[in-house]
């Protein structure tokens, strides 16, 4: 009776020989399974455990690939960290429903979209888990707090469960702190009364450290669920400086949300060291399946 070392041995040379005759090379692949023929820096076991791998052997032509459930086995800790988001102004609804679907596949801890695509997202999502995120006053904050508030009324209404809401940058900057703090409350208290979460942008790249921390202390006092980053759409996105200064002022109870710019898992858990216990990021996929991204554009 064969072994169950010779048995993944066995899968691997025939994983090997389909690679081979598939890309017409004499020898063997790199990687499959064989100990010394791993792939540079690879702890995992081919064909059963290596996306890459598998993938190669789909795009030559395979319509199925029998392996373990490992092939599409995902951190789902990490994956309930994010955010999956797409904000650009083009998206379109396959697009959207895209979103959603990677969403449920992948288990996010939210799909993050513009208020009109929120009955979509609503209606993609139902019956799962994953959250309905939307934003609020964005991407400049410069709404008066009515029509956010309004704003935030109408999303709530067609299924949103979190909010992202713009802060009050200019007022903010200008020294106008009250301003800043009502604006917020004001959300908070129509979101909470839904039973929605809010979480307060802060749009960083426009501020100095005592103006950072002013932000999150006013979120803080005005009940926020979470203070974050970034749009997405200013001049610069999350930094590890900046969560852990966020997360130094608002403590530990309270959520802090990497946002813009995230694009790898390196990024991911250089940020969740800093003290984010939330990432918005439009890679969403390619960080949780191990392929990173050098240049995905910007993580809104």
């Amino acid at each position: 009776m064969i072994s169950p070392n010779e048995l993944d041995q066995l899968v691997a040379e025939i994983g090997e020989a389909i690679l081979a005759r598939v890309q017409g090379q004499g020898g063997k692949a790199e990687g499959l399974n064989i100990p010394d023929l791993v792939c540079p820096g690879c702890t995992q076991r081919c064909v059963q455990t290596c996306q890459a791998k598998t993938k190669q052997i789909v795009s030559c032509g395979a319509d199925r690939v029998t392996a373990s459930a490992k092939v599409t086995q995902v951190d789902s800790a990490l994956a309930r960290l994010i955010d999956h988001t797409l904000l650009k102004p083009d998206a379109t609804k396959p697009e959207i429903l895209k979103v959603c679907a990677e969403a449920r596949q992948y288990g996010f801890a939210s799909v993050c979209v513009n208020p009109y695509w929120v009955p979509t997202v609503a209606a993609a999502l139902a019956g799962s888990p994953v959250k309905v995120c939307t934003v609020i006053g964005f991407p400049l904050g410069a709404n008066t707090t009515e029509v956010k508030v309004r704003e935030t009324e109408v999303a709530l209404r067609a299924g949103a469960q979190e909010i992202d809401m713009v802060m009050n940058v200019g007022a903010l900057r200008s020294g106008d702190a009250e301003t800043v703090k009502l604006d917020i409350a004001a959300v908070v208290e129509v979101a909470h009364r839904a039973g929605a979460i809010v979480k307060v942008i802060l749009e960083t790249a426009y501020l100095d450290d005592n103006q950072k921390a002013t932000a999150c202390a006013l979120a803080k006092l005005a009940h926020a669920d979470f203070v974050k980053t970034s749009t997405g759409f200013g001049p610069s996105g999350a930094t590890a400086h900046d969560i852990a200064l966020m997360r130094s002022i608002v403590g530990p109870d309270m959520g802090v949300k990497a946002s813009g710019g995230v694009r790898t898992l390196a990024d991911v858990r250089q940020m969740e060291a800093a003290g984010a216990t939330r990432i918005g990021a439009s890679a969403s996929v390619k960080i949780v399946s191990g392929e990173g991204a050098s240049s995905a554009g910007k993580g809104y």
